[in-house]
């Protein structure tokens, strides 16, 4: 399990690993790196996934400075958090709050 610890000090001490996937993810996104460390340092662990190849990992979800929300994935491994990917999420598939994926139907 990710602890909300764990990720304030590891992106505090800039222990972050830039995969591919989430800076790809990040320029078409218009999410900046700032806003990556911001939310890490000031997010919420909303889901954990615990069986995740090759280490856990989990969703944060930040409210950002400019009323906006972000959901990161992000994997614990090698004493470094891992960023998977970034994005804004979408009130279609999720609850009002950006918590709760809804579910077929709602």
């Amino acid at each position: 399990m990710i602890k909300p610890e764990e990720l304030k000090s590891l992106s505090a001490a800039g222990l972050l690993r830039w995969t591919n996937h989430v800076l790809i993810r990040m320029i078409q996104r218009g999410i900046s790196i700032d806003d990556i460390v911001f939310a890490l340092q000031n997010g919420e662990i909303i889901e954990q996934y615990h069986d995740d190849y090759p280490y856990p990992s989990c969703l944060v979800l930040a409210a950002m400075l400019n009323n906006d929300f972000l959901h990161i994935v992000c994997g614990l491994g090698e004493g470094e958090l891992w960023l998977i990917t970034a994005y804004r999420p979408s009130p279609k598939e999720w609850s009002a709050d950006f918590r709760v994926r809804k579910g077929i139907g709602i």
